[in-house]
């Protein structure tokens, strides 16, 4: 039997964070997503543990003031494309600098000096990331996809797609409808 789950990133993040915390008996308060502030004095080989512990799930405690920002931006960029409340009707560029206080020039320069890749580029990479998981739900058509990720079209959604994973949207739910249907005939 195969099942495919519905993944709550924000909501995982926060429950292995407050866990290991938890763990380490740290006394926090969550700011925002990856954002902690200590209560208290957290002892160099605590701080040591949290950060090792932490890597096993592919997550690091962030120390540099770039890498922070940077961290944020990459945040904020999630947070506005997997928006589940619907559209956000401002442009990225609006959006972020409204969200992280900061001119839109700077977080786009101070992005590409330290990722090596463009805030755009890796707009584009999140909303595929969920056109791929919206394509694997099988919920909404192409059309729905196009028009809640703010494409112009779906020849536009179509052609982004094709530019990052080589295949077009179309060819991907075949392949997606395929795998199921072979999976479901291996369990009957």
């Amino acid at each position: 039997m195969k099942i495919f789950i519905k993944f709550d990133f924000t909501a995982i993040c926060n429950k292995i964070i407050e866990e290991k915390l938890s763990e380490l008996e740290i006394k926090y308060k969550i700011l925002a997503f990856g954002e902690i502030e200590f209560l208290e004095k957290v002892t160099e080989e605590k701080l040591t543990r949290l950060n090792d512990t932490l890597k096993e799930y592919g997550s690091e405690v962030i120390e540099n003031q770039k890498s922070i920002l940077v961290q944020k931006i990459k945040d904020a960029i999630t947070d506005m494309v997997f928006n589940e409340d619907g559209k956000i009707n401002v442009k990225s560029s609006v959006y972020l600098s409204e969200k992280l206080a900061h001119s839109y020039g700077y977080l786009s320069n101070l992005f590409s000096e330290v990722t090596f890749t463009s805030v755009e580029n890796f707009i584009i990479l999140q909303k595929i990331e969920y056109t791929k998981q919206l394509i694997t739900n099988n919920e909404l058509t192409l059309t729905d996809i196009a028009f809640k990720l703010n494409y112009s079209s779906v020849a536009h959604l179509s052609t982004q797609f094709k530019n990052t994973t080589g295949i077009t949207p179309s060819t991907f739910q075949r392949i997606i409808t395929k795998r199921r249907a072979l999976s479901n005939t291996k369990n009957s």
